[in-house]
Order: structure tokens, then C-alpha cells, then sequence
């Protein structure tokens, strides 16, 4: 069975409006893992302003020289606003936990994602209107 963008409209809705932390919905063709609140495991991270909170995740890069902002969500990711426009931030940007890195389309909807955590942009990990995985690395940053 597949979910339509009615669906899963009306399923953020309803976890919007319920005390619900995490939720996993799995089909053939669709997964949609929402998490927020106490639900969040994995410090430093800041919320997604979307329709519901999800996290970002920063941690520490495998090579140990740096932290990740991973994409909280499966989605179409964005550098900048709109084609041809300035990116949100490139290889030596400085930013702080609210500072906005890019945007990840789902179901036509443009979500903000903050960078969660403080420090300089190194690295640049996914490629500008590519699909990401959830929990993919977005960004490499230099903690302040």
C-alpha cells in the first residue's frame, strides 16, 4: 500500500497533535521515522521546523577532525533557496547552532535545516539537488 502526500500530511498532523516522541512507518516503497522531543538521543542537535521536530544530528566525523550535520530526513537536498541563488553556506562559513545549511524537499515541502551545532563549514558532502539518506552526512564543520 502506498501513502499519498495527503497521508502523510494527515499523519504529521496527527503526531503534531499527540504526545507521540517516535514513529516508524515502514511500507515496500516508503519509510517516514519521526523523532522529537526526549526522543532525540544523540547531542548536540537542534529541531526542524517543519510540520514535526525532527533532529540534526552532529557527531564526530570517522577520521576524528570535525563534526557532521546528517540529514534528519530522506529527501531532494538544497544548498541554496532557489536556483542560481547564493548557498546557504560553502567551505568556510561560520555558523552556530541556528544557522541555516540548507533545505531538504519531502512531498513538495521545503524543510529548513539548522546546523546544530557551532563551528566552520570544511566540507561540502552531498551533492546540490541529489537525493539524501537519512542519517547522510550533509556537511563536515570545525567545531568552534
Amino acid at each position: 500500500m502506498a501513502l499519498s502526500d495527503d497521508d502523510v500530511r494527515e499523519v504529521l498532523r496527527l503526531i503534531d497533535e499527540s504526545d507521540v516522541e517516535e514513529l516508524l512507518i515502514e511500507t515496500d516503497s516508503f519509510k517516514l521515522h519521526v523523532l522529537r522531543g526526549s526522543a532525540v538521543r544523540s547531542p548536540p542537535s537542534a529541531g526542524l521546523q517543519s510540520e514535526a521536530q525532527s533532529p540534526v544530528t552532529s557527531h564526530q566525523s570517522p577520521g576524528g577532525d570535525g563534526a557532521t550535520i546528517d540529514a534528519p530526513m530522506l529527501g531532494t537536498f538544497y544548498r541554496a533557496e532557489a536556483p542560481g541563488a547564493q548557498p546557504f553556506v560553502d567551505v568556510g562559513t561560520k555558523v552556530d547552532a541556528d544557522t541555516t545549511v540548507c533545505l531538504i524537499e519531502v512531498m513538495k515541502m521545503m524543510n529548513s535545516i539548522p546546523a546544530g551545532v557551532e563551528g566552520t563549514i570544511v566540507e561540502v558532502c552531498a551533492d546540490n539537488a541529489a537525493l539524501v539518506e537519512f542519517g547522510q552526512p550533509l556537511f563536515r564543520v570545525e567545531p568552534a
